[in-house]
């Protein structure tokens, strides 16, 4: 469960792109806030993800990532080139596969590789296709397993790819406000895709969930539409991170599975983002605390 949000500049007070996630994990679980510096490889090197090694490449950027305790990879974070990347896990009709890459260890490969948010959905989406998705995506749980959405951006755009199995399609936003919250909700509208699905008229979405597609008016994506358009032209980082911490949409989240990290980003055109974290649960009780790609 996670609820992942985009405020591009149109929607913003400022002209920012202002980014926001809750990572809603079983409660309980430890998350931290990490820091991995830029780092140069030699060739052949390779790079031991949750399950399976792939191959390194040469540079890798810095980054700062909200990090499950027990895993390679991240639920959310930023890199130095000013790319934010969060997940969603999302229920499919495509089957499970078997250990692979998890959609964590995609958002800190997409991190540590990419310099823009477009160049994140190239290199997600190829890594996707040639490795898969797969593995228990819960440290005490080995059947707890899904595929995943992105939602990437940068301070000049932002893009939602959502997932099934190896299948992909991603949508391209510009203005306004996105969000994502576990389902499918790309329907037509897709800029690019995995290439069984070019030349073909085909709703992602609908073809694909698991479940029917429809959006209901008290889901926690529904709450997130509202709540950012009842700012729209005004949204600033507070008021994301009020929003991350509403109870009545569920987006906070209580119980079995709980907010165990949030994360606000704050992109503009100049380089000067900014960045808060939690690192610890409840966005209603956590203050949200200013955090940099440099320690």
């Amino acid at each position: 469960m996670c609820d992942t949000l985009v405020a591009l500049a149109s929607a913003t007070a400022d002209g920012s792109v202002i980014f926001a996630k809750n990572s809603d994990r079983p409660a309980g679980e430890a998350q931290s806030i990490r820091r991995y510096v830029r780092q140069s490889h030699p060739a052949a090197a390779t790079v031991r993800c949750t399950y399976i090694e792939i191959p390194q490449v040469k540079t890798t950027a810095a980054v700062l990532l909200s990090q499950p305790d027990w895993m390679w990879g991240a639920e959310m974070g930023a890199n130095e080139h000013g790319t934010v990347i969060g997940n969603e896990a999302v229920w499919t009709q495509a089957p499970l596969g078997p250990p692979a890459l998890l959609g964590m260890d995609l958002v800190r490969l997409g991190l540590e590789r990419c310099r823009s948010a477009s160049e994140g959905v190239e290199i997600i989406t190829e890594l996707l296709e040639k490795y898969g998705q797969g593995g228990a995506c819960g440290e005490d749980d080995p059947s707890f397993a899904y595929h995943n959405s992105f939602l990437l951006a940068d301070a000049r755009e932002a893009w939602v790819v959502e997932t099934a199995d190896r299948e992909w399609a991603a949508e391209r936003v510009t203005s306004g406000t996105r969000n994502i919250s576990n389902g499918l909700s790309i329907r037509t509208e897709y800029e690019m895709s995995s290439k069984s699905l070019i030349g073909h008229d085909l709703d992602f979405a609908d073809h694909f969930s698991a479940a029917p597609v429809q959006l209901d008016p008290v889901s926690r994506e529904s709450w997130g539409q509202r709540l950012m358009a009842e700012h729209m032209g005004e949204i600033t980082a507070e008021t994301m991170m009020d929003i991350l911490s509403h109870h009545d949409s569920g987006i906070c989240m209580h119980g079995a599975f709980a907010t165990t990290a949030s994360m606000v980003s704050r992109l503009t055109t100049d380089g000067a983002d900014e960045h808060w974290m939690t690192g610890a649960p409840y966005p209603c009780r956590t203050p949200f605390k200013p955090v940099s790609i440099a320690a």
